[in-house]
């Protein structure tokens, strides 16, 4: 993920790996790993705003009982993947509610609060840990414990012969919409890979741009909570100009949430983050076809 990563942080945050010798193995879905990643990487971009230096480790730790109880875990061998910046970093009651979902010490607009409520839900899913170490003016880092897989291979997931995943033959054009650059980019490299052409756009207005020059788009895939317009207002906009698009809508929060606050009705097409690529393959399709 290093040229991925890269391309997210600028030019004024310096990118270094320290990856240790004979890793273990671990079992988590790739994807969600991903934009695990990226969610943190893009936190410490945002928390460096003078440049500064992120880097990326990953060690063998063994827990014994104390130290797992505390995180909730059990003794045992894990993997740790550490994301460390040298931004502003955090106070104690900052860190304390860091991992609330919609808590956030951005600007309004400039965040949604929930990358590491996301973060948080994926690796305890996956039968692990995340800890925040982070002092004012120094930085922070953020620690990811996942489980040793001690067998030979990781399980592979059944597949089910008569329903393989669906894909594109290229007839059909997205737009994706989305402000976080990082998030932006594996959105367009999962469709690119699922054989759909694809056009993106970092916000409301340069997605209305881009409908008004390129007729072939057929399907809107947009962020539902973004500045100055929301994805739900954004597709009325569009629908007024091409009623014939389609639109799925993606977002962080629980569905209930977002129809409960009323940014989206209730019937609308959604797929929450992280999603994996056959979960998108498979929304995609039924859009489409719907």
């Amino acid at each position: 993920m290093s040229e991925l990563w890269r391309r997210s942080l600028g030019e004024t945050i310096r990118l270094d790996t320290v990856l240790a010798d004979g890793v273990w193995k671990t079992h988590a879905d790739r994807n969600q790993l991903e934009n695990a990643l990226l969610n943190l990487a893009v936190n410490a971009r945002d928390a460096m705003l003078e440049g500064g230096r992120l880097t990326v480790e990953t060690a063998n730790v063994v827990l014994d009982e104390p130290q797992a109880n505390r995180a909730g875990l059990k003794p045992g061998d894990y993997v740790v993947i550490a994301i460390r910046d040298t931004g502003s970093g955090m106070l104690p009651e900052v860190i304390e509610k860091a991992f609330d979902p919609f808590f956030t010490t951005k600007q309004s607009g400039a965040g949604t609060g929930l990358g590491l409520s996301q973060v948080y839900g994926f690796v305890r899913q996956s039968g692990g840990h995340v800890a925040i170490e982070s002092e004012v003016g120094k930085g922070t880092t953020v620690r990811i414990y996942l489980p040793r897989y001690v067998g030979d291979a990781a399980p592979k997931i059944a597949e089910d012969a008569s329903s393989p995943m669906p894909t594109g033959d290229g007839s059909v054009t997205v737009l994706v919409v989305e402000d976080e650059e990082a998030v932006r980019a594996h959105a367009v490299a999962a469709l690119r890979e699922l054989g759909y052409k694809v056009f993106d756009a970092a916000c409301a207005a340069d997605a209305l741009k881009a409908v008004d020059a390129h007729p072939e788009i057929g399907l809107l895939f947009t962020d539902v909570v973004m500045p100055e317009m929301n994805g739900r207002r954004l597709s009325d906009e569009v629908r007024q100009r091409r009623p014939e698009v389609k639109v799925l809508f993606t977002t962080g929060y629980t569905r209930d949430a977002i129809v409960h606050n009323g940014t989206i009705e209730a019937g609308v097409s959604l797929i929450t983050k992280p999603f994996t690529l056959d979960q998108l393959a498979r929304k995609v399709a039924e859009v489409l076809h719907a």
